[in-house]
């Protein structure tokens, strides 16, 4: 199973004796599923079949949905709405007495007064309207499938980057690893090298005494439990994508967790060439986190 990206996009256009429809649906990262849809006038009963439909092929992501509907078959049927026009022909009497050099009112500018005039499409009933909506909700089915099948390409696509990132942080990882083992050493040295430049002609500290404190800081600049974790964490991550799913949520997880690794890293390390590797790790990191936020 691969990863999947939550973008994409998906169109599709059909037609029946009585209508052309078109499907258009769109994705884009969010923090949970969340529906959107745009349905015709008359169909707004189809919305609990859409959101089924939608909810058992994605998992994670903002999605819009919209259909239009353009009647080919059949007749418009057109009405006045009497109440309206009742309604509008009460208040002419009343504009006409407050200006002083009007034209007289016409049925052509009444008639042309928004909802005066109404117009509804030929919209089938019966067995005719169950076979359209059933029409509807197969395109639907399609274009999600569409949309699965494009997000699934982007998901391998980021899978690749991913791959990329991870071997580099590894190969980060095992080179501080290296360096924090030669920290011990650099701190004995570097802190006989102080010792001797602060107490100049007094007399030496005892070698017992001396070996404690760096002891101490060599364990407060003991950096292997940073790393351990990292590699586990590292394991973890690429254990995910090879698993494949939705998997974006932990992902998102272990990012926050390698970067508190690396900043713990950045924070012990008495070392340019060691804080320079736990520069370079964080960066490595933000650019995973960078396409982890965008994997369902």
């Amino acid at each position: 199973m691969t990863i999947a990206s939550m973008t994409g996009f998906a169109r599709l256009e059909g037609s029946t004796p009585t209508c052309a429809w078109t499907w258009e649906v769109r994705s884009v990262n969010a923090r949970g599923l969340d529906i959107r849809s745009r349905l015709p006038a008359g169909f707004e009963a189809l919305e609990p079949a859409v959101r089924q439909r939608v909810g058992a092929g994605l998992k994670r992501c903002n999605v819009s949905l919209t259909l239009q509907l353009a009647w080919t078959g059949g007749d418009q049927a057109v009405r006045i709405n009497t109440q309206v026009l009742d309604a509008v022909l009460a208040l002419v009497p009343q504009v006409e007495s407050r200006l002083a050099d009007h034209r007289p009112s016409s049925a052509e500018g009444l008639l042309a007064l928004r909802g005066v005039i109404e117009v509804s499409d030929p919209v089938p009933t019966g067995a005719e309207r169950a076979t359209l909506e059933a029409t509807l909700l197969a395109g639907l089915d399609q274009v999600l499938a569409t949309l699965i099948d494009v997000r699934r390409a982007e998901g391998r696509r980021l899978s690749t980057v991913l791959c990329e990132h991870f071997v580099r942080l590894s190969v980060l990882a095992e080179r501080a690893s290296v360096l924090a083992s030669l920290h011990p050493a650099a701190i004995a040295a570097r802190l006989k090298e102080q010792l001797a430049s602060l107490l100049g002609q007094s007399p030496a500290l005892p070698e017992e005494r001396l070996a404690q404190e760096i002891a101490l800081l060599a364990t407060k600049a003991d950096s292997r439990e940073e790393l351990d974790r990292l590699r586990a964490h590292h394991e973890a991550a690429v254990a995910l994508l090879e698993r494949g799913g939705a998997v974006g949520r932990q992902l998102d997880f272990l990012c926050q967790e390698f970067n508190r690794e690396a900043n713990t890293l950045c924070a012990k390390s008495g070392d340019i060439e060691l804080t320079r590797v736990g520069l370079d790790l964080k960066a490595t990191i933000e650019q995973i986190r960078e396409q982890v936020q965008n994997i369902e």
